[in-house]
């Protein structure tokens, strides 16, 4: 190997990672090897690597020590050792923490040296506020919009003339967890009742539904024991969305939970529904609930949208002091995912649909939100 070869080398065989110990002994041992070679009284014209006279009476000179570089895109995945790898990333992970520390501290001392004078906080871009403009956007102004509300099938709840009245149902042959949920469901709902399909179609339960008073008609579907859909239906003149239901928790399975939620009517808190699609959703989902909320109960019933997702949470607030407020969440808990908003009552082939999700033409962009 001639004086201008190079060796690469990985970390972990690397001569600097060895302890100082074995790295003299090694040092000493190559040395020795090579006095001996160079030291031979035989040697030859092809022998010796030692400074002896060369074939043509010229002085061999000493070759130079072998040089260890490092390739210069190295990583850590390159680290064939687990345990070092990782050990390695860590420590990676943590002098990326002390920098960004570090340069969140200098930051602040330079606000605060400056003053009334310091540039405004950068706002971080998020998928929310980099969101797609929708022209459905509503505009509380609008003419049209407050003409659509003042005539859409909730104006006679809105208006005070009806009293929400549930019915809550399931799928035919529902199992224990889905029949849990909706008992736990009809706690949070008041004057909601529950009842078992036993075979009946959606189509004949509806009529039945109206001569008995009901203005709402919430469906559980389940699949492999989970429930997984609902269908939520205005009675009497619709309209019927159909949602995708996850991530459902019930009492029990939630940590730190409250006591049983009591009969009075909650509080309702609809965030994020700002377009025109959004507006019928969040109508839809109040009118769910009585006008005129018992606040001694400390209930609150969330619907939160967030990208397209609604997130549902039933929690009580607790007056710690004067100034601080806790909260304790009462459950279920579950999320919804639109997937379609029918016009009228529910009928799956003859119906009308307003909006139907179509994964592949509107998903083509995250920052392109519906609701």
């Amino acid at each position: 190997m001639g004086p201008e070869a190079r060796v690469f080398l990985p970390v972990a065989h690397a001569p600097s990672a060895l302890p100082a110990e074995r790295r003299g002994r090694g040092a000493a041992q190559r040395s020795m090897a090579g006095g001996g070679a160079g030291m031979g009284t035989d040697s030859g014209p092809g022998s010796g690597s030692g400074s002896g006279p060369g074939p043509a009476g010229q002085d061999v000179e000493p070759a130079a020590p072998e040089r260890v570089l490092f390739p210069p895109t190295f990583s850590v995945s390159e680290i064939k050792n687990k345990q070092r790898r990782h050990f390695m990333f860590l420590r990676w992970k943590q002098q990326q923490r002390k920098e960004k520390l570090a340069l969140k501290k200098k930051r602040r001392k330079e606000r605060e040296a400056l003053g009334d004078k310091a540039p405004p906080k950068a706002i971080p871009k998020t998928i929310e506020n980099q969101r797609i403009y929708d022209e459905t956007t509503v505009d509380p102004n609008d003419e049209e919009v407050a003409f659509d509300i003042a005539t859409d099938e909730f104006a006679p709840y809105f208006n005070r003339q009806t009293v929400p009245k549930i019915l809550i149902t399931t799928s035919d042959r529902p199992r224990g967890r889905t029949v849990r949920f909706c008992e736990q469901l009809s706690t949070v709902i008041p004057n909601s009742h529950v009842y078992y399909r036993r075979g009946l179609a959606l189509k004949r339960i509806i009529p039945q539904c109206i001569a008995r008073d009901f203005t709402d008609l919430i469906v559980i579907n389940e699949d492999r024991k989970i429930p997984n859909g609902l269908v939520l239906s205005h009675l009497p003149d619709g309209p019927t969305a159909h949602f995708r239901m996850s991530s459902v928790r019930l009492r029990k399975e939630i940590k730190r939970k409250g006591k049983e939620p009591t009969e009075h009517v909650p509080e309702v808190i609809l965030n994020n529904f700002t377009t025109r699609l959004g507006h019928s959703i969040g109508r839809m989902f109040a009118s769910l609930f009585p006008h005129d909320p018992q606040f001694i109960g400390r209930q609150v019933a969330t619907f939160h949208n967030q990208r397209d997702y609604i997130f549902f949470r039933f929690h009580r607030y607790i007056f710690k002091s004067e100034k601080k407020v806790g909260i304790q969440e009462l459950g279920p808990r579950f999320t919804l995912k639109l997937r379609s908003l029918q016009k009228g009552t529910f009928d799956s082939k003859f119906g009308e649909y307003e909006w139907i999700h179509k994964r592949r033409e509107m998903d083509t962009s995250r920052r392109k939100f519906h609701l």
